[in-house]
């Protein structure tokens, strides 16, 4: 669900702007930074990007198709209301 690469980049950016005198615990700071980085991201109610994009596709179809049941909808009742007033 999430980038493991952008995860990476944002742990390597936090490690690299530590002081030179804590470099050496630069390593175990940055896979503990990922580990807080996904615990923190999986609990978030969010979806991928790709997920997103089918389900605007998705929701643009239903969107077409309820405009043409509507106009069907409307032509039935104006067909019927002609009907019953004859």
């Amino acid at each position: 669900m999430f980038n493991a690469k952008k995860l990476e980049e944002i742990a390597q950016q936090v490690a690299n702007s530590l002081p030179p005198g804590l470099k050496g615990f630069a390593d175990e700071f940055e896979s503990k930074t990922k580990q807080i980085l996904q615990a923190q991201l999986s609990k978030l109610d969010v979806v991928s990007r790709e997920e997103f994009d089918v389900q605007t596709q998705v929701l643009l179809k239903t969107r077409e198709k309820l405009v043409v049941l509507e106009a069907q909808v409307a032509d039935i009742i104006q067909q019927q209301s002609a009907k019953d007033s004859e």
